[in-house]
């Protein structure tokens, strides 16, 4: 998935720690949800959803119709500002490499937004649906599943979902901390001396 060049979204800065947008940024996507709602209704239909996505994204539409279903939260055919403010946060993240981050500050909502039964777990099923959103492979997805279900029941609760994104953190950060000192080898040598 990558935002196209050139789009409104392309311009948004999301900070880099906390995967938010600044006030500035929010207030510039207020207006642009404004312009996108020509019902005037505070909510944008799967209509107009589509044809947002599909022109900021790279999205297929069967993708953008998961999506729209997956934000849809109340199933009555629209999202407000709430939802199309966490799909922009989403996007951001994704474009900018900050899935992990995202995930892991916004595990709640994130467990929420997977858990489509509402039943307080999120099978593999519903992981394997949205994993392009978070740039999840299939195979670490069935390690993750693997490795942190501990009640065996093939499916994830928040407390199993909030020690994968701990462990996805900590495995980002070591990656980061990789390529810092194979882009700056000499400066780890100087720490050492």
């Amino acid at each position: 998935m990558k935002l196209k060049q050139g789009s409104f979204l392309w311009y948004l800065y999301l900070d880099k720690i906390y995967c938010l947008l600044s006030v500035r940024n929010v207030k510039a996507l207020i207006e642009y949800f404004h312009l996108l709602d020509v019902h005037c209704k505070n909510t944008l239909n799967d209509v107009l959803f589509f044809h947002f996505l599909h022109h900021v994204t790279n999205l297929n539409r069967p993708q953008i119709m998961f999506i729209f279903d997956m934000l849809d939260w109340n199933a009555v055919g629209e999202i407000g500002f709430d939802q199309f403010y966490m799909l922009v946060c989403i996007l951001l993240s994704h474009q900018n490499h900050l899935e992990e981050q995202f995930i892991y500050r916004h595990s709640r909502p994130v467990f929420e937004l997977l858990d489509l039964d509402g039943d307080l777990r999120i099978s593999l099923d519903n992981f394997r649906l949205y994993s392009f959103l978070f740039n999840i492979k299939k195979q670490e997805l069935e390690e993750l599943f693997h490795d942190f279900d501990f009640t065996g029941d093939h499916r994830l609760n928040y407390k199993e979902f909030k020690l994968f994104t701990i462990f996805s953190i900590d495995k980002y950060q070591e990656r980061q901390k990789a390529e810092k000192e194979k882009k700056y080898p000499l400066k780890k040598s100087l720490q050492t001396r």
